[in-house]
């Protein structure tokens, strides 16, 4: 994950000491730094403390940021005083740039009230968020309303939005496949392809007869069959598996890698079950752990817009996402829950794993036809979780999101599973239920829920459930 790149608007107001506007662009500019961002801001030979103030100033601001328009992520608002909030405003209209915007305010010190040392960002905050409000410019606001460049405080504000422009730019323009036609019984993973291009996401297909095709002309000795067989081999224990299913996985990868590379996709889903282990003989789920693990997310049972909570996820953190199901109650704890896949999950999530068979489906199609599946008990840690969707009934996309943590408990499960507590976990059950999402649900690592909630709700302009339990 490339370093994110922010531009850096610094406000001024001129009766302020002008030392304030001085000052605080070094310090915010060498915080920046010192966390890993890159900058774009005026310098002080371009305007007075390199600030903007006046329409001159917010046209050289704008000027600059349009040459780095390819570079910028998102801009960042800094208030070392009260600030102008024509200039500010000015500066991001007239430099057609289409980012989020995070507005920070410094915070006055209780014993340099007078003029000479205050401040006042705290109410120049207020203003310029009313102009961006005004000029239809949409913005994020730190945690606290104050807040010192220096602070852990300031630190979890950038990496949030940080987060937040990864999502929005990486939802621009995304191509994603889907293999395979949607599994008779699964109406749930339904989805609409004209909203989701409506909000940027290309889809392309692939029938499975034509993947079959391919992969019929693979000979088990072609170096890239080879090379892929080593690569599974390579990436999780398969004692026990035939060498035959071994080879045709690998003929399968062989064969979606390239189609991937070609459609230049960020992401698939895939027909899992069951014409693929009857006509094919094997399950991919171990192809699309491994896709997944190296961040081409891709989902099963042609969730194709559950792959896209994997991604949104993904884009959030850097580190892999997974698809699960909400599958069972645990005991009588009402915040905790099994979530399990039987499964394609990416190893980054596994305490530790190994190849299996596909237990849910083997009693029907042989269990001969169904090894690849990866299994095994889920690391503990922070979750964060999100689910897309398409609702074809008002024309919108839509999505919740939401945190919680995978717990040391150990039900006995076969396929990938885990317990994971979520604080008013019944109040998101009721919510899911009621307003008809599906079963699955992206999971990632992380604690970015925030970050995803602004990302697809302000700025992209989703409907969006932020869930947080009573009392957080």
């Amino acid at each position: 994950m490339g370093a994110t790149t922010f531009g850096v608007i610094i406000g001024n107001r001129g009766f302020f000491p002008g030392i304030l506007a001085r000052d605080g662009r070094e310090e915010v500019l060498r915080a920046l730094a010192e966390r890993g961002y890159k900058t774009i801001c005026l310098t002080p030979e371009d305007t007075k403390f390199g600030a903007v103030e006046t329409l001159e100033d917010a046209r050289k601001c704008a000027d600059l940021f349009k040459r780095h328009r390819e570079e910028i992520d998102g801009i960042l608002v800094s208030l070392p005083n009260f600030g102008d909030e024509r200039g500010v405003a000015n500066s991001i209209r007239m430099s057609g740039l289409d980012v989020p915007v995070l507005v920070h305010a410094y915070p006055d010190a209780a014993d340099k009230m007078r003029m000479g040392a205050r401040r006042d960002s705290f109410c120049g905050k207020i203003s310029v968020c009313n102009n961006l409000w005004q000029y239809g410019i949409r913005y994020t606001l730190t945690e606290s309303h104050t807040v010192a460049p220096t602070s852990d405080s300031f630190r979890s504000d950038l990496n949030s939005f940080a987060a937040t422009c990864r999502i929005v730019k990486g939802l621009r323009n995304v191509r994603v496949g889907v293999l395979g036609a949607r599994p008779a019984a699964f109406n749930t993973v339904r989805f609409s392809e004209k909203l989701m291009e409506h909000a940027g996401i290309t889809v392309e297909t692939l029938d499975l007869s034509e993947a079959f095709g391919r992969i019929g002309r693979l000979k088990d000795e072609d170096p890239q069959v080879e090379a892929k067989l080593g690569s599974i081999r390579g990436y999780v224990s398969t004692g026990g598996i035939p060498v035959p299913s071994l080879v045709k996985m690998a003929k399968f990868g062989v064969v979606v890698d390239e189609w991937m590379r070609a459609s230049e996709l960020a992401g698939t889903s895939v027909q899992c079950w069951t014409a693929m282990e009857e006509f094919f003989g094997v399950v991919p789920c171990t192809l699309m752990s491994m896709m997944s693990n190296r961040l081409l997310p891709s989902a099963c049972e042609t969730d194709m817009i559950g792959m896209i909570g994997m991604y949104i996820l993904q884009l959030a953190s850097g580190t892999p996402s997974a698809i699960v199901d909400w599958n069972n109650n645990y005991g009588d704890d009402p915040d905790k829950c099994v979530i399990f896949h039987c499964s394609n999950l990416p190893k980054d999530f596994f305490e530790d794993f190994k190849m299996d068979f596909q237990e849910i489906i083997a009693g029907s199609v042989g269990k001969d036809n169904t090894f690849g599946t990866v299994v095994g008990k889920l690391k503990t840690g922070p979750v964060t979780f999100c689910r897309a969707s398409t609702d074809d009934l008002h024309g919108r996309m839509r999505a919740y999101v939401g945190e919680g943590e995978t717990t040391d408990d150990r039900p006995q499960s076969f396929g990938g599973y885990g317990v994971m507590k979520v604080r008013g976990l019944q109040g998101l059950l009721q919510y899911i239920c009621k307003n008809g999402y599906e079963h699955h649900v992206a999971v990632n690592r992380s604690s970015f829920g925030a970050a995803v909630r602004e990302a697809l709700g302000n700025y992209k302009r989703w409907d969006v459930y932020h869930h947080l339990a009573e009392g957080q």
